[in-house]
């Protein structure tokens, strides 16, 4: 297979860069190229919030809300060996899937260290991978370093679609009015449907994994993606800013990599089971994962806080009996059944929530809470 050189920062030779009619290359340019941070940003901001965020994280709760997913990556992986391939570079199961189902997945270190999270999903002739902007350009070095004589290339398509994320409990009756009938997911299995949308050309329509709420993914052309917006809108759908879905996550309890994960975090650390295949076969990293899973336990696991205080600073330590206990990583003030409570992620010792020890943090004392969050 040809070998082409890079030319950005990394020396990529598979990664095929692939521009949509809108852009200022013609759609038949295929460039050699790697993403950076200044090409992921998307044109158009999304705000804070757009009126009220607790109206909007309401609508996300129990009504419906839709906001840009401009921040994700997406990969077409094509080749002969790419399934085999693919399946020896992540934790979960890639041969197993059907087309149209997708799973989540960490990538590792040979040390077991997770590098980066992905979505894979199966097509007839390709497999997709999506991730956010920010993972992209490290994922992407790092799986072309494994790219030896294998049959295998990496075509990054970001630039070919536009999502759309819609969330709550009438998120699918919003769709049911546009005439889309998508089944809300299984865990830990995630579908992706192929479709046309009258007067929005093709489209990908993911039902994802979501811990509480129903959440549906729109990928369509970056040109028809805010008419698609505007039409869901009409349909029910409330728009939400950044602050009510950030709020959301936390209720989940859903990591974000480079905040709540970490390079230096093992993957039976972050409770993220829905990860993880036992049964799989060989991949990077599987020979720490199989200890751990035989020791049958982690040191730590993350957790969601409820803290008593003030906010803590930015990777905040927990205590127990003065001695650390944990760490927290993401944490937000969130409108809870009429009242702003203090809510936080992070890892905390097993060994301290056995013994359901007092846990402290600079400014305040934190309990641990089952995750998702209650809202009752």
């Amino acid at each position: 297979m040809a070998s082409f050189a890079g030319t950005g920062s990394y020396p990529l030779r598979r990664i095929i860069k692939v521009y949509s009619e809108s852009s200022e290359l013609p759609a038949t340019s295929l460039l050699m190229a790697t993403l950076s941070q200044s090409e992921a940003q998307s044109s158009a901001a999304q705000p804070a919030t757009y009126s009220d965020a607790p109206g909007e994280l309401k609508s996300l709760l129990t009504g419906a809300g839709v906001y840009s997913l401009d921040g994700k990556s997406w990969v077409r992986i094509t080749g002969n060996d790419r399934v085999r391939w693919l399946n020896g570079m992540v934790t979960n199961s890639i041969q197993q899937l059907q087309t149209g189902q997708g799973c989540y997945n960490f990538i590792l270190s040979a040390q077991g260290r997770i590098q980066g999270d992905c979505q894979v999903f199966a097509q007839d002739d390709s497999l997709l991978l999506q991730t956010d902007h920010s993972q992209a350009p490290t994922l992407l070095a790092l799986l072309d370093r494994f790219i030896i004589m294998d049959d295998v290339e990496l075509h990054d398509e970001s630039e070919l679609w536009s999502g759309i994320g819609l969330a709550g409990l009438q998120a699918a009756a919003v769709l049911e009015h546009l005439n889309i009938h998508i089944p809300i997911a299984e865990a830990p299995i995630v579908q992706l449907t192929t479709l046309q949308l009258n007067g929005y050309g093709e489209a990908r329509i993911i039902a994802a994994h979501s811990p509480s709420v129903p959440r549906f993914e729109l990928w369509t052309a970056p040109h028809v993606a805010a008419q698609l917006r505007d039409q869901l809108i009409a349909s029910g759908a409330n728009p939400c800013g950044t602050q009510a879905i950030e709020w959301l996550r936390i209720l989940e309890g859903t990591p974000r990599y480079g905040i709540d994960i970490r390079d230096k975090d093992l993957p039976q650390e972050t409770a993220q089971a829905h990860a993880l295949h036992f049964a799989k076969g060989c991949y990077i990293g599987q020979e720490i994962v199989e200890r751990i899973r035989s020791r049958g336990n982690v040191h730590r696991t993350f957790t969601g806080l409820r803290l008593h205080g003030e906010p803590p600073a930015p990777g905040a330590l927990l205590e127990a009996d003065g001695q650390k206990a944990g760490e927290i990583t993401s944490f937000a003030r969130v409108p809870v059944n009429g009242e702003e409570i203090l809510l936080a992620l992070g890892y905390v010792r097993r060994e301290a929530l056995d013994r359901k020890a007092v846990l402290q943090y600079p400014g305040g004392t934190a309990e641990a809470v089952v995750l998702p969050y209650s809202r009752a």
